[in-house]
């Protein structure tokens, strides 16, 4: 119903944003990854959403960038997951973040997150392993270049199975070599570094 509100940044605060436009005022839930993203009071501010109609409510939910939304939409589509722990799950890992947990199947970094517990965690993997790893848009929005590193990933998680790696086995030694070599942008360096993994 809503693609994105567009207007005046009225108030802001961790967990919501008030957006001015057209006369009247849009309150939108966030997560903490887009409440970084806002800019000051009185600024224009653009913030794509999702819609949630309940029987007791509407709610109107922001995203300063569409793998927000996306990995939110995602998430809220397993049953038994509200918006409120979606909001949790973006508040505490990005959405590329998120997906590579998944994908792994590292069920204990999941519990990390307030409100999921182990078989929430267990669950959340059986039903989104495999719509998130064809997901590679959820790289985007965040830093220049950061296409490039996207798409050097996909190549090194292609390579990787085609040497005979499972694909959760490639995403979490391509997870090991990211946080140890944080720099690393050629697909063929990562799957060098990632095959020392084993």
């Amino acid at each position: 119903m809503y693609a994105y509100v567009s207007g005046t940044l009225a108030d802001k605060k961790p967990t919501e944003a008030l957006i001015e436009a057209g006369g009247l005022g849009y309150r939108l839930l966030i997560p903490a990854s887009s409440f970084e993203k806002l800019p000051a009071v009185g600024q224009p501010a653009k913030l794509v959403t999702a819609f949630v109609v309940r029987e007791d409510a509407m709610t109107l939910y922001g995203f300063a960038t569409e793998p927000e939304r996306t990995a939110f939409e995602t998430l809220t589509a397993v049953s038994g997951v509200g918006p409120k722990l979606a909001l949790a799950a973006l508040s505490a890992m990005s959405p590329s973040e998120l997906r590579d947990t998944v994908v792994s199947g590292d069920a204990a970094m999941l519990t990390r997150v307030p409100g999921i517990g182990k078989r929430t965690a267990e669950r959340l993997i059986v039903e989104l392993r495999d719509k998130f790893a064809g997901m590679d848009g959820l790289d985007a929005g965040g830093a220049p270049g950061d296409g490039a590193a996207s798409e050097a990933r996909a190549d090194a998680r292609s390579g990787l199975e085609a040497l005979g790696l499972s694909r959760a086995e490639a995403e979490k030694r391509l997870r090991k070599v990211l946080r140890a070599h944080p720099g690393t942008q050629s697909a063929e360096d990562l799957i060098r570094l990632a095959l020392r993994e084993a």
